[in-house]
């Protein structure tokens, strides 16, 4: 038996390929399948299950695309029923104790609810080598690394029951597994499925036992630590569960390859609305941009903030530097499916080089050094976008914090006369930022280049 791993960058998310004699089973596949096709097809591997651990909330699923690519079959958990949200489309039940045969590899379902209603953990044998004791957990976001997944997806009426549940399925439900199984889970470090992940990416039952803190606890304190704890909730994972639950549709091509000239983006904009996501680094984004941009720079954050932030009923233009690696672009139109943006009409030809040199208008968001920002000891507002942990361990004396995620709903607590300067951790998210507030008519924003850990660098004073 031999089991692979496949991670997403930026949404630290975690699929699996579990293999033996030939045969394959895919565990939580992303949208973009082709990984998986080209991985059996070089392994020489007939993939013939797909399995789900639940119903994603961070990422658009690729099972039905999986399925449809191989007729491999469904296996989705059985515990939706009469639940939030139900799978909706033909799929084995799975249900707890229930087992199959891959080749030697026997695949065993485990209900372990608490981050959702439905939540399955999949327990390997090895059963050329055993057929009593199982070798790895394959435990989707019920158990990670030094932590477990948040149960608070379902909203505040449902949160303090499924705390109760994950700390039932700790206690219980895995009580008789021995301490070698090994742990691998849905998500590492970085993902906001939960709080606290190690960086490693795996481990075994008897080390979480001993380590995570949250087997530590009496079920009174486990609850009020578990919701207490929980991250920020971006506001895009309800959509995916609906989308996850409906099936995510399948796509025939990767969207948006299509070549945009100038002129033509300038008739789009006029019918709009239209989404111009500009991906470039925040230093020439405010260099120079199309007016009403929204920067979210290329690269592993680029499927959270866009998931978070866009609105997947507009259409998005893809806009990057004039000799753009293409290697760029066809990773941003990925990043972009994996949270359900498929509505990418195509990326600027020429990118901002081309609209520039057509003397088309464009816009500019001034940058400020983190001295020169001291220096000044202005009284204009300084908007911290960091999330509360960052907040918490230090900021700059004055400043207002909303977190990026939050800034769309709040913007009438702030005030489109004044001057905002713009601060994040490294320049990346308040560059978002202030491409949002831009877009929204505020005139005098100014971010803060290299963001906290510039000021940090230069040993400026905190609060």
């Amino acid at each position: 038996m031999n089991i692979e791993r496949f991670e997403i960058p930026g949404l630290a998310q975690y699929s699996y390929i579990v293999s033996s004699q030939g045969l394959a089973a895919v565990v939580d596949p992303i949208r973009d399948i082709d990984r998986y096709l080209d991985y059996a097809l070089r392994h020489d591997l007939h993939i013939t299950h797909i399995l789900e651990t639940h119903i994603h909330a961070d990422f658009a699923s690729g099972a039905t695309a999986l399925a449809a690519a191989t007729g491999a079959q469904l296996y989705l958990s059985a515990h939706d029923a009469n639940e939030d949200y139900e799978y909706a489309f033909p799929h084995h039940p799975f249900a707890d104790g229930e087992s199959f045969l891959l080749g030697a590899a026997c695949i065993q379902a485990v209900h372990t609810p608490g981050h959702t209603p439905e939540q399955l953990s999949f327990l390997l044998f090895d059963t050329a080598r055993s057929t009593a004791q199982p070798t790895a957990l394959l435990s989707g976001d019920f158990l990670f690394v030094g932590s477990l997944g948040r149960p608070d997806l379902l909203g505040e009426a449902a949160k303090q029951h499924l705390a109760e549940e994950l700390y039932t399925s700790v206690q219980s439900r895995i009580l008789t597994l021995p301490d070698a199984v090994e742990v691998l889970p849905g998500h590492g470090a970085g993902s906001l499925c939960g709080s606290g992940m190690s960086e490693s990416q795996q481990s075994t039952l008897g080390f979480e036992r001993t380590t995570n803190p949250f087997f530590q606890l009496t079920e009174a304190d486990f609850t009020q630590q578990i919701l207490a704890t929980v991250p920020p909730f971006p506001t895009y994972y309800p959509r995916m569960k609906s989308l996850n639950a409906a099936g995510a549709p399948i796509l025939a091509t990767l969207p948006g390859a299509a070549s945009i000239s100038s002129a033509d983006l300038q008739k789009i904009i006029a019918a709009g609305p239209v989404t111009l996501l500009d991906l470039r680094r925040p230093e020439s984004f405010g260099g120079a941009h199309i007016p009403n941009s929204i920067n979210i720079g290329s690269g592993q954050n680029l499927s959270l903030w866009s998931g978070w932030l866009l609105d997947p009923t507009i259409p998005i233009v893809l806009i990057d530097e004039s000799a753009s690696d293409p290697n760029i672009l066809e990773e941003a139109r990925r990043s972009l499916i994996r949270v359900g943006l498929d509505n990418i009409l195509g990326a600027l030809a020429g990118g901002i080089a081309a609209w520039i040199d057509a003397g088309l208008p464009i816009a500019q968001i001034p940058q400020i050094s983190a001295h020169a920002l001291q220096a000044l000891a202005t009284k204009d507002l300084i908007l911290d976008v960091r999330s509360n942990a960052e907040w918490n361990a230090g900021h700059i004396a004055n400043a207002q914090h909303i977190p990026l995620g939050d800034l769309a709903h709040r913007l009438a607590e702030l005030d489109p006369k004044q001057t905002l300067y713009t601060v994040c951790g490294s320049g990346y998210r308040s560059s978002i930022a202030a491409s949002i507030l831009t877009a929204h008519g505020f005139p005098h924003i100014i971010n803060m280049a290299g963001g906290m850990s510039a000021w940090n660098t230069q040993h400026l004073p905190l609060i």
